[in-house]
């Protein structure tokens, strides 16, 4: 049995890149939180994509090498957090089942890494897809329909209640698209032959068959569509105003229609030019080389499944990865991953506005001000609070830097604007969203007063809670900055009206008691 906030990662060699992910999952409550992510651009798929269809594709040498040398640097990123190969999981995708020589890819890498790699079926890298989708988003109880766009295929499955009713891939893929298509006929030649392969697949009748509710899309390049959305790309009049932007983003649901993705696709096939090559490069960084096959597949696939909207997920076959192995590890307790709800919602916000790095430094705070609030009530302090205090000061932790999107300065402002405006976190009570809020915009500069104006018509009780919860998450944020603390080092002893915090073998913090902390 694994010690709760344990550290479970997958590796995804896909098509155009080498993914690797960690996850920090907690048994008791089945929280499951992406911490850590790291991409590589290793093109496996790009010699396979080009070669003859008379003849079997092969990774090249150099992908090879480079494969090689990438998954050689993750292993020892895990193994600097000691995560075992028993909690790792490598997967290979389209390039490598394709490729005359991927067998000998995989002999390689255990040689290379210790790594075993398992190379996924179509159908079960879409089956994974779906059980990554449904740890982010809310679908779990509609019949959901995934659509994952790679390098080298494109995965569908339909499922309802965590169950894949139905799971396929077709040969379809941006990275794949694009080779074909180079030189050639890129609009039309490109459309007919992606109408031709799915309706000669058979996926449309398979659709109508099982159905959907809700479209939902898991890749790089439904992410970038969905950005492109957002920031006006496929618009008529793209000039904002900062505050209309800033309204905008507080308000992003991340999904976009069939209407929108047409006018993205029609820029995107007519527009060209140095200018418009340089937006695009900054729009859709490393993906702008191939993102109009992506976007032209995905418009196609819209038209012949009938999809008019489509929500965009952060997890993907990665998250679906590590799910099925935690699903084996702890099947014996018949433990359910994210049944939170709440912390849920909470998990999605922090991933949507924050970087990878602001998600990690997000949990790292967290784990901090568990420890001090469990910390405090065991030496007889916050005796007043309980679980859902500490689950709101946990999302005061994960969500206090989302406002940097909209730049350093006030950014705790803007956190508190998102939080309390855009209608982003369910389960929570009125007064737990102004909680979490306060907390987010008090985490630094001006500590709460009592009576200021945001405290206004709020009771006593919730007054002197923030002001306790306040004094935590500022020690905590503080914390969290030094990367030689380890959270999991430190003890916790009262000190007259305060409490001391030790950091074994390395510091001890005299803390000053909450009434004096709220002077400073």
């Amino acid at each position: 049995m694994a010690l709760p906030d344990d550290l479970f990662a997958a590796i995804d060699m896909g098509t155009n890149s080498i993914k690797m992910i960690i996850v920090q999952f907690h048994p008791p409550s089945g929280r499951f939180l992406t911490v850590v992510r790291h991409s590589d651009r290793v093109c496996l798929g790009r010699d396979s994509a080009a070669a003859s269809s008379n003849s079997s594709p092969s990774i090249s040498p150099d992908a090879v090498l480079e494969a090689l040398r990438c998954l050689r640097q993750f292993t020892e990123i895990l193994r600097a957090r000691g995560i075992p190969p028993s909690r790792t999981r490598c997967v290979a995708t389209s390039a490598v089942r394709e490729a005359a020589n991927g067998s000998e890819l995989v002999e390689a890498v255990r040689a290379a890494t210790g790594l075993d790699v398992s190379v996924l079926s179509g159908e079960e890298e879409a089956r994974l897809a779906y059980s990554g989708v449904i740890q982010f988003f809310p679908v779990r109880e509609k019949r959901a329909l995934l659509i994952d766009i790679g390098g080298g295929s494109t995965e569908f499955a339909i499922g309802e209640g965590g169950i894949v009713d139905f799971a396929t891939s077709l040969k379809l893929g941006h990275v794949s698209l694009t080779q074909r298509f180079a030189g050639g006929d890129v609009v039309g030649g490109m459309r007919n032959f992606i109408r031709a392969a799915v309706k000669d697949s058979g996926l449309v009748q398979q659709v109508k068959r099982f159905g959907f509710e809700v479209a939902v899309g898991s890749s790089g390049t439904i992410g970038a569509v969905e950005k492109a959305v957002f920031h006006g790309y496929g618009d008529a009049e793209t000039d904002k105003s900062a505050e209309e932007l800033l309204r905008r983003h507080v308000k992003r649901d991340w999904r976009f229609s069939r209407v929108e993705l047409k006018r993205v696709v029609e820029r995107l096939c007519t527009e060209e030019g140095q200018e418009e090559k340089e937006i695009r490069e900054e729009l859709f960084k490393k993906r702008s080389e191939f993102i109009v096959a992506g976007a032209l597949l995905l418009e196609e696939i819209f038209e012949l499944l009938g999809i008019e909207e489509m929500e965009v997920s952060e997890y993907a076959l990665g998250e679906g990865v590590v799910a099925d192995a935690l699903k084996e590890e702890f099947n014996e307790v018949g433990f359910k991953l994210n049944a939170n709800p709440r912390w849920n919602s909470v998990v999605r916000l922090a991933t949507r506005f924050n970087d990878k790095k602001r998600v990690k430094n997000g949990a790292r705070c967290a784990a901090f001000a568990k420890g001090i609030f469990e910390g405090l009530r065991h030496c007889g302090k916050l005796i007043d609070l309980g679980g859902e205090d500490l689950e709101c000061l946990e999302a005061a932790c994960l969500l206090h830097a989302i406002g940097l999107f909209a730049g350093k300065r006030g950014y705790h402002k803007q956190s508190y604007r998102v939080i309390m405006e855009g209608n982003h976190l369910y389960g929570f009570s009125t007064e737990e969203i102004k909680l979490i809020a306060l907390l987010v915009r008090h985490h630094t500069k001006k500590f709460p007063k009592p009576y200021q104006a945001s405290l206004a018509e709020t009771p006593e009780e919730f007054r002197q809670k923030l002001q306790g919860l306040c004094t935590i998450i500022r020690i905590s944020v503080v914390l969290q900055k030094n990367e030689r603390l380890n959270f999991q080092d430190m003890e916790l002893s009262p000190l007259g009206g305060g409490f001391r915090l030790v950091f074994k073998q390395q510091l001890s913090v005299d803390i000053p008691s909450i009434s004096e902390a709220s002077k400073s």
